[in-house]
């Protein structure tokens, strides 16, 4: 495993609890960072504070993403607790389960459309004007390949993603020029809990479209994401980075 210097940043990965958040989380904590992880489920928070103490320091927030008040408050907690935020991991996602568009039902929509970029820009709004004071910030946005695609079956999710790197060019530009850098990663599937939502069918749609034959790991998600995190990464901001098993074709 390569070395990624982070020493004596702090980031905040949100649904760090699980899957690509808890892998982003370890391969950080081995960089040097100081980690604090935000969910909303305080069982599996605490299960991952207590497994990953070992390996630096770490801590959690519970906090519902979804709810702006919420946000401000954990992002007022953090930033008093440690006094920056140099880092920032926006990785909690739902999938909403899949069927047809015109089958979904307007409920499931709205809620994985709030999970997925609403939340997002909240967590944005309410970290980046501290980032912007200290002059330095790396913001990584877990997007998806179906944001560039659109998987059938998905069609809340894939809008949601492809909303999600929208968001990401956006803001990447509009903070070009204060040392705050902005990407997005647009992995393809992972075997993570996320899979429970899903239906089998989808699952094998999914792995047939991928030309490597197999699902990312969530270690490899996590490194692009550490260097993304990274001084290393300068002059790359706005930018959307495949992990895709060859599946990607823009």
């Amino acid at each position: 495993m390569n070395h990624i210097d982070l020493s004596g940043r702090t980031a905040v990965i949100t649904g760090g609890a699980q899957g690509i958040g808890y892998a982003t989380a370890q391969r950080m904590l081995n960089s040097g960072a100081r980690v604090v992880l935000w969910d909303r489920n305080p069982q599996a928070l605490t299960e991952a504070e207590q497994s990953l103490s070992s390996q630096g320091a770490v801590s959690g927030v519970v906090v519902e993403l979804i709810q702006e008040a919420s946000v401000k408050a954990a992002a007022q907690s953090t930033l008093e607790q440690f006094g920056k935020v140099d880092i920032l991991v926006n990785n909690a996602g739902i999938t909403g389960g899949n069927a047809p568009t015109w089958e979904l039902d307007s409920d499931v929509w709205q809620e994985v459309i709030q999970v997925n970029l609403v939340a997002p820009y909240f967590v944005c709004k309410a970290l980046v004007p501290a980032m912007m004071e200290a002059g330095y910030g790396r913001i990584v946005n877990i997007a998806s390949i179906a944001g560039k695609e659109g998987n059938p079956n998905a069609s809340h999710y894939s809008a949601s993603k492809a909303g999600l790197i929208a968001l990401t060019k956006s803001l990447g530009k509009e903070l070009a020029q204060k040392g705050i850098m902005v990407n997005a990663i647009t992995p393809a599937a992972a075997q993570t809990p996320i899979f429970a939502s899903m239906t089998q069918q989808h699952i094998d749609f999914m792995l047939s479209k991928i030309p490597m034959g197999r699902f990312v790991e969530v270690d490899e998600i996590a490194a692009m994401a550490c260097w993304l995190a990274s001084e290393d990464c300068s002059f790359s901001t706005g930018a959307v980075f495949d992990i895709s098993g060859g599946r990607g074709t823009y």
